[in-house]
């Protein structure tokens, strides 16, 4: 999957070129970022990221409604959404990329592990939101570690993420 993963990277780096990119991670901890500034060239594109990995901090650092999360935790569509938007506000990025969900073992507002959203928005030059998707994702991994079944779930989100990007692009 490594090997994947860098590939779409790199594509995005390429891809990406005149255009910038911030992200908000929540489940994975920083390693989406991470894959992106690892490929020469990031620099010209990588605004920067927010771990937002407690669930006050994505309301707080990236404008999550309250509301949103108080209704139905940090494991939802529209908090994925809205992590995207405030990155890519917060950061003045074109697009913004959002993972939030369940790496496991156990679940989380009621979500069993592997639960995944991911988001990604783009903003025009006055930063106004012209185009946006979120994806749900369901991972299982079929390993009985649960060390390797949470870096297993963690690695797929960071794909899913790079994937969604490379579309919108």
């Amino acid at each position: 999957m490594k090997t994947d993963i860098d590939s779409l990277a790199v594509s995005i780096v390429i891809a990406m070129q005149g255009r910038t990119l911030a992200t908000a991670e929540s489940i994975t901890g920083g390693q989406l970022g991470s894959i992106i500034t690892s490929i020469p060239g990031a620099s010209q594109i990588f605004r920067g990221g927010v771990i937002a990995y407690a669930t006050d901090l994505k309301s707080s650092l990236l404008g999550v409604s309250n509301s949103v999360l108080a209704a139905g935790g940090a494991v939802q569509a529209q908090v994925a959404l809205e992590m995207a938007l405030g990155v890519a506000t917060k950061l003045e990025a074109d697009f913004g990329l959002a993972v939030t969900g369940v790496a496991g073992p156990t679940s989380q507002d009621g979500h069993l592990p592997g639960t995944v959203f991911v988001a990604c928005v783009v903003r025009d030059a006055q930063g106004s939101l012209i185009d946006s998707a979120v994806d749900e994702l369901h991972l299982f991994p079929e390993v009985d570690d649960p060390r390797q079944a949470r870096a297993q779930v963690r690695e797929e989100t960071v794909a899913a993420a790079l994937e969604l990007l490379l579309s919108m692009l």
